[in-house]
């Protein structure tokens, strides 16, 4: 175990299982985020926590801004990470812009994984008519990089009511708020430049392990229409419609979303069934 990635990217381990479960957070989020989501897999499973360089309890120090402006830095934290752990065939949770670089990560090392699973998945935010819609026109994005450079604060208030979409949970609003506001400007400004106008289409019709896209219901960042085409397009996915409203149902509606994932993996398991050495 090379102690420096272990650092670098603030990784923890827990459970008591065998096999790997690994929470990637989602833009501008460190692993915290899945605190009443994991301890549910402690059990059954060996849980992985981490944050991406730059954000959480990184090293801030080896945040490189050449490196991490694309996502194919983000998914070297995830391959660094599954290598110095010896990782194979974990299960793969990722959270938004997490979903794509986890099936970056598969694609590249498809030995890693097992399944991934996707909250709120998109495999790109800007609309291209008339084949696709994915939710912004290229202006919105424009319009959101310029504020978040003039008004930081403003910026954050506005973006977490956007990502919650529920004035019911204001709490976890203000929760999303309050992490953004303790990010360096200039790191996350840089991972909203990868994140939302990266385009992963080609890339998912090249997925090589079995997905599950959990689709929130009024969720303006990444809309059904999306978590549909990704389903109709991306070999080997199901999708399971949430009742959760949003975009962070991990954080909002966690007991729906824990159930949501232990029922696609018990799932997985029983379809492995008579699937041995006779069932060639």
């Amino acid at each position: 175990m090379d102690q420096t990635i272990i650092n670098r990217n603030n990784v923890h381990i827990s459970g008591k299982g065998k096999k790997t479960v690994i929470f990637a957070p989602g833009f501008g989020c460190d692993q915290t985020v899945w605190k009443d989501v994991s301890p549910a897999f402690e059990e059954d499973y060996r849980v992985i926590l981490f944050d991406y360089v730059g954000l959480g309890n990184s090293d801030l120090s080896a945040f490189d801004p050449i490196k991490y402006s694309n996502l194919t830095g983000y998914v070297q934290d995830v391959l660094d990470v599954c290598a110095d752990l010896n990782i194979n065939d974990a299960i793969f949770v990722g959270h938004s812009v997490s979903s794509m670089i986890g099936l970056l990560a598969a694609n590249l090392k498809p030995e890693y994984f097992s399944q991934l699973i996707m909250i709120g998945p998109s495999p790109c935010y800007l609309n291209d008519p008339p084949e696709y819609y994915g939710g912004f026109e290229k202006e919105d994005l424009i319009n959101l990089m310029d504020m978040m450079e003039k008004n930081y604060i403003g910026w954050a208030n506005a973006f977490s009511i956007t990502l919650l979409n529920n004035p019911a949970r204001a709490d976890v609003s203000q929760n999303l708020e309050n992490r953004f506001c303790s990010t360096d400007p200039i790191i996350i400004n840089a991972f909203a430049k990868a994140c939302f106008f990266t385009d992963n289409r080609r890339d998912i019709l090249k997925a090589k392990v079995p997905s599950l896209i959990l689709q929130c219901a009024d969720d303006v960042i990444a809309p059904k229409i999306v978590g549909e085409y990704l389903s109709m397009n991306m070999p080997n996915s199901t999708i399971t419609y949430m009742n959760a409203i949003g975009h962070c149902p991990h954080m909002s509606d966690p007991e729906e979303t824990i159930q949501s994932i232990k029922q696609y993996l018990n799932s997985q398991s029983e379809s492995l069934i008579g699937e041995g050495v006779g069932g060639v």
